[in-house]
C-alpha cells in the first residue's frame, strides 16, 4: 500500500515573524523578492513588511493584490516577476493561493504568510482559481506544498475573531473526516492513503481545538497571544492542513461545495459552512449521541453554526436540500471516501436533521 504524507519546507510560527521576512527569504534566494500584499494588509503593515528589506538591503519588489485569484491574475504578477527568484504571499487564502500559482507557474520557491488563523489552506499544495468576476474556475495542483509558511501570531491574533472562528470549523472536520478516510481506505489527495503521522496530527488537532479554543478565542476578542492561541493557530493551520491533505477529506467538505449551491450560504465563511457540513456527516454516520453532544457544545461556545439559520437557509425547502445533496454527491468531490453509501436524499435528510437536533442536544 502505498502511504504518503505532504507537509511546507518549513513552518514558523511566533510573535513579530514579518520583521524577520527578508532573512527567510534570503535562505532560498539572493536575485530579489517578490511580494504579494494583500490590501487591507498593505494598509496595516507596509512599513513593518519592509523594514527588514530596507535594514538588510535586500532587494525585493513589492505588489498590492488586486482581489481575485484568477489566471489574469496569476499572468499579470508573472509578466512583473522579471529576475525575482522567491515568490511571497502575504495575506488572506486568494492572495495566498495566487502566491502559490505564480511561484509554480515561475518555478521559483514560495514563502506564505496567513494574516488570520483562518483556515488550513496555507500548508496545501492546491490554489484555487476564479474566473475574473469571482466565480469559481478550477482546481489547481502543485507538484509541491510551500517551501515555507510563516505565521506571525502577533498580527494573526489582531485579526477579527470571526477568522478564527471559521479556522475551528474547517479544523473541527480534519479529524472526523480523516477516520472515514482511514475506515474506507480511500486514496487522499496525496495519491497516497493516510500515514499513522497524519493520522495522529489529525487527531492532535481536534483534541487542541477541544481543550484551547474558548480560551482561545476570548484572548483574540482583545487581539491578545496566549498559550491557547498558540496551540490553535498551529491546530488550524499546520495540523489542520497536513490532517486534511494526508488523510484525505469526506462528507463535511463535500456538504460544504454543495451548500454553494444556495445564494443564502454565500456570505458565510469556508469553515462556517464546514462546520454544519461536520454535523450533517455525523448523522450520516450516526454517531454517539457524546459526540454530538461534544460539538453542539463546542460550536456554541465559539459561534459556530448549528442550524439551518445559522449559514443562511432557515427557509430552503426539501428541494433545495437535495440540490444541496446532488451536488455534494458529484462522483468528483469527495463524498466517495465514505466507507458507505450516501445519496443526494440522504445528505438532504442530514441537513434537516442537524437543525431538529439542535432543539434537544444539551
Amino acid at each position: 500500500m502505498r502511504k504518503v504524507l505532504c507537509s511546507p519546507g518549513s513552518y514558523i510560527q511566533e510573535a513579530d515573524a514579518l520583521k524577520a521576512l527578508a532573512d527567510e527569504y534570503r535562505e532560498l534566494g539572493s536575485a530579489g523578492a517578490y511580494l504579494i500584499v494583500d490590501p487591507f494588509i498593505d494598509s496595516m503593515y507596509h512599513d513593518l513588511i519592509v523594514s527588514g528589506f530596507e535594514k538588510t538591503d535586500t532587494p525585493y519588489h513589492y505588489e498590492v493584490f488586486k482581489g481575485e485569484c484568477s489566471m489574469t491574475e496569476v499572468n499579470r504578477h508573472k509578466d512583473l516577476l522579471a529576475g525575482n527568484d522567491v515568490v511571497i504571499g502575504i495575506g488572506g487564502g486568494k492572495t495566498l493561493d495566487t502566491s502559490k500559482a505564480v511561484a509554480h507557474f515561475a518555478s521559483t520557491p514560495v514563502i506564505i504568510c496567513p494574516t488570520a488563523a483562518s483556515s488550513d489552506a496555507p500548508c496545501s499544495r492546491l490554489s484555487v482559481l476564479y474566473t475574473d468576476d469571482g466565480q469559481f474556475d478550477r482546481y489547481l495542483p502543485l507538484p509541491k506544498n510551500p517551501d515555507k509558511v510563516i505565521m506571525d501570531t502577533t498580527i494573526i491574533a489582531k485579526a477579527p475573531a470571526r477568522f478564527l472562528v471559521a479556522g475551528f470549523g474547517d479544523a473541527y472536520a480534519t479529524w472526523f473526516e480523516a477516520a472515514a478516510c482511514i475506515r474506507s481506505s480511500a486514496v487522499t489527495m496525496t495519491s497516497g492513503h493516510a500515514t499513522n503521522a497524519a493520522e495522529a496530527m489529525a487527531r492532535l488537532c481536534h483534541d487542541l481545538l477541544i481543550a484551547d479554543g474558548v480560551k482561545a478565542l476570548a484572548a483574540a476578542k482583545k487581539g491578545l497571544t496566549t498559550p491557547a492561541l498558540e496551540q490553535v493557530i498551529e491546530a488550524n493551520t499546520l495540523l489542520s492542513g497536513i490532517g486534511f491533505e494526508s488523510s484525505g477529506l469526506a462528507a463535511a467538505h463535500a456538504i460544504h461545495n454543495g451548500l454553494t449551491v444556495l445564494e443564502g450560504t454565500h456570505k458565510y465563511l469556508h469553515g462556517e459552512k464546514v462546520a454544519y457540513g461536520t454535523l450533517a456527516q455525523f448523522v450520516l454516520e450516526d454517531r454517539p449521541t457524546a459526540d454530538f453532544e461534544e460539538a453542539f457544545g463546542f460550536f456554541r461556545a465559539v459561534g459556530l453554526p448549528t442550524t439551518l439559520a445559522g449559514i443562511g437557509i432557515a427557509d430552503a425547502t426539501d428541494a433545495d436540500l437535495l440540490k444541496v445533496g446532488e451536488l455534494a454527491c458529484d462522483p468528483a468531490d469527495t463524498m466517495g471516501n465514505m466507507p458507505f453509501e450516501v445519496t443526494p436524499a440522504d445528505v438532504a435528510a442530514a441537513l434537516r436533521a442537524v437543525n431538529e437536533l439542535d432543539a434537544v442536544i444539551g
